[in-house]
């Protein structure tokens, strides 16, 4: 049966999205500095509304909570997002090469708008902000849907931009939010042919995993995050233990962090149990394989599942390895393709590391929690790209566009 209701945000978006595409880089960044500026003078509606959302998230893990909490300061990193998308060089109209055939043809591929972008998203509602700002400098409309426990903020943050559009004769439909959090609306909403372009799904594995086998309308595949850091034979200790903590302690609920520890079975002794009790004073439940807990006995023993699991929690595995190579089969087997990091001194094995990884993102001696668009120079993000086609990694504005080629000829026919 037809939802009539998901079918008119559909017909709005695609209406949006023709004159969306028409405007002028000053006028889009006008409006993105507007934006910017009516989160930072509704922030008082935002952050009743927020509070709301957050009396009623009952009975969830204090990470998830983290996610969908705002503060000022929260909301003025998400106004600084928007504005330094409006300072970033627009890819619309942009030719990527130009060049003659043999006929006499200039030919050109040139980079237009996606058309009309669907998100569906759970918990944290800067999405809302970063995917505003995201698809209108790149003269896409959003259709957002985000999760029932953040859906007040949600509703709050979007009527702030739909007004601010309004007011400067902008149709206000180029930014939409579904206001029915059912999974009825969410698997509706992934069959929108003709109205949807791409869908980007953030969330969950679980999330991802159903749009991917639900979704009738194109999807980029944004991955969850069982990152790992492997220390390698020859590294340094402190920066080992600097790097594992801020990986996993800083933000363990986002998927950015550091789920897994492997290290070198010939430095596990001396470097393991300094590193193991720099993450135990941070309040981290460390699990480990029988080689980790035989030189930290506090570790609980880790189960099978524990290395495929992507925690968002205060929870680390440990494995010890006892090469390189067997450190890199591990990740790759287990690894959800996000961001995965080494730390060493040897350059060769860096190098060997960067190579042989398969994921969005590969680090040497850094934490994965640098994956993301705004720390990338992106301004924000839609999303970190696990999938090889079309984009890969943290997606910013160049990833939301597509090409089409132009083509100059005085009168040619072919032959």
């Amino acid at each position: 049966m037809v939802n009539h209701k998901l079918q008119l945000v559909g017909e709005q978006a695609r209406t949006a999205a023709t004159t969306l595409g028409q405007l002028s880089t000053t006028t889009k960044n006008e409006l993105l500095e507007a934006m910017a500026m009516g989160l930072v003078d509704n922030q008082a509606a935002i952050l009743q509304a927020n509070a709301t959302d957050l009396a009623e998230a009952t009975g969830l893990k204090q990470s998830f909570v983290d996610r969908l909490t705002l503060t000022e300061s929260r909301i003025a990193d998400m106004a600084n997002g928007m504005r330094q998308v409006a300072g970033l060089d627009d890819p619309i109209g942009n030719v990527d090469k130009m060049w003659h055939n043999e006929a006499g043809l200039l030919i050109g591929k040139q980079r237009v708008p996606l058309g009309v972008i669907g998100i569906i998203f759970e918990a944290r509602p800067n999405v809302t902000a970063d995917a505003a700002a995201l698809s209108f400098k790149t003269g896409n409309a959003v259709i957002l849907r985000g999760g029932k426990e953040a859906i007040r903020t949600n509703i709050a943050i979007s009527e702030t931009f739909r007004a601010i559009l309004q007011a400067h004769d902008i149709d206000e439909n180029a930014i939409q939010m579904i206001t029915d959090t059912s999974h009825e609306t969410a698997n509706e909403m992934m069959q929108l042919v003709g109205y949807i372009d791409v869908l980007i799904p953030r969330g969950s594995q679980r999330l991802i995993q159903r749009v991917v086998e639900t979704a009738k309308v194109p999807v980029i595949e944004t991955g969850a995050g069982n990152c790992h850091i492997y220390v390698d034979a020859e590294s340094d200790l402190k920066m080992a233990a600097d790097i594992a903590v801020n990986a996993k302690v800083q933000r363990p609920s986002v998927c950015n962090a550091a789920e897994k520890l492997v290290i070198h079975s010939s430095i596990a002794a001396e470097y393991l149990p300094t590193i193991a009790a720099a993450l135990e004073a941070n309040d981290v439940q460390l699990r480990g394989d029988d080689r980790a807990r035989s030189i930290v006995p506090s570790m609980v023993a880790a189960e099978d599942d524990d290395w495929a699991t992507e925690y968002n929690d205060l929870i680390m595995a440990v494995k010890v390895v006892d090469s390189e190579d067997e450190a890199i089969a591990h990740i790759n087997h287990y690894s959800t393709k996000h961001s995965e990091a080494i730390i060493t001194n040897n350059y060769q094995n860096g190098q060997k590391f960067l190579q042989q990884i398969d994921a969005a993102c590969v680090y040497i001696n850094a934490s994965t929690r640098f994956t993301d668009g705004f720390e990338f120079g992106f301004g924000a993000e839609i999303g970190i790209s696990t999938q090889k086609l079309h984009a890969r990694g943290p997606m910013g504005l160049n990833e939301l566009t597509s090409t089409k080629y132009i083509i100059y000829g005085n009168g040619q026919v072919r032959k």
